[in-house]
């Protein structure tokens, strides 16, 4: 293990968005920095100002999603489906002008995955997510696309495509593997410009192909802990690393488990 050097947060909807549980282990660690599921903006708020804590991005999700199986989310992720594009482009708008509310520089999501292969599909998702990067820099924030859902040099070249100054990236390290796109301290190295904001998550591969790995505790997975840290701190990243726990019995005690990994230098 590696000390980490940058700012730690914990993402609120690792714990159901519970106001109580959350402020628990923020201020029983010591910790400011919150990862904030835009839906909980109101019931967070008057805590925010109480603690004082910084929101370090905003995220959004879509009502349609269903990560039962990869195909699954596949066709129900992000802003691809066309018949929820309506709705969703409107709980978009709505969740940047949130973030930018809230004084965070950063709204995140899963904008769904992206098929180079399909011009007419691939140019739809382009001006999707053009029109909220758009959206983005004209509230004074940016929109970063979460990792995960395809390689990191096609996200790269979706980025290159786009060109957007208000369009950057907020990597996952787990979903890189868990999706089975690649290795994440190779993809660091990749997509280093874009990268704003990190999730600190750590999962297993799965040895079939085609299926979903399994999420685990920071520390206990195939994320290369110490390189991971380090080809961070290479690529000149500055920002805020967000623990988030998306399974497990004992969210509570995983996440404060990764607080405790992240803060001590541990030998091997």
């Amino acid at each position: 293990m590696m000390k980490c050097e940058f700012p730690i947060g914990v993402c609120t909807w690792s714990l159901q968005n519970d106001l109580t549980g959350v402020t628990s282990l923020l201020t029983g660690n010591g910790l400011s920095h919150l990862h904030l599921d835009v839906s909980a903006a109101d019931a967070f708020s008057a805590a925010i100002k109480q603690h004082q804590w910084t929101v370090s991005s905003a995220m959004v999700s879509f009502p349609q999603e269903d990560y039962s199986t990869l195909d699954r989310i596949r066709e129900t992720g992000g802003i691809v489906p066309d018949a929820q594009w309506p709705d969703n482009q409107r709980i978009a708008h709505d969740a940047i002008q949130t973030a930018a509310r809230l004084g965070t520089p950063y709204c995140s999501m899963h904008a769904g995955f992206m098929d180079h292969h399909d011009r007419p599909a691939y140019d739809t998702f382009c001006a999707r997510i053009g029109e909220l990067a758009a959206a983005a820099q004209s509230n004074g924030i940016m929109l970063l696309l979460e990792t995960g859902q395809e390689t990191a040099a096609d996200l790269r070249r979706f980025l290159e495509d786009l060109n957007h100054p208000a369009l950057g990236v907020n990597f996952d390290p787990a979903n890189m593997i868990l999706y089975g796109k690649g290795d994440p301290v190779d993809a660091l190295q990749v997509l280093g410009p874009w990268i704003r904001h990190v999730h600190i998550k750590d999962a297993i591969a799965s040895p079939v192909p085609g299926e979903w790995g399994s999420e685990v505790p920071w520390g206990e997975g195939d994320v290369p802990h110490a390189a991971f840290l380090q080809t961070l701190q290479a690529i000149g990243f500055d920002g805020v690393v967000a623990i988030e726990r998306e399974a497990g019995d004992d969210r509570t005690g995983d996440i404060q488990l990764a607080i405790d990994r992240l803060r001590v230098k541990q030998d091997g």
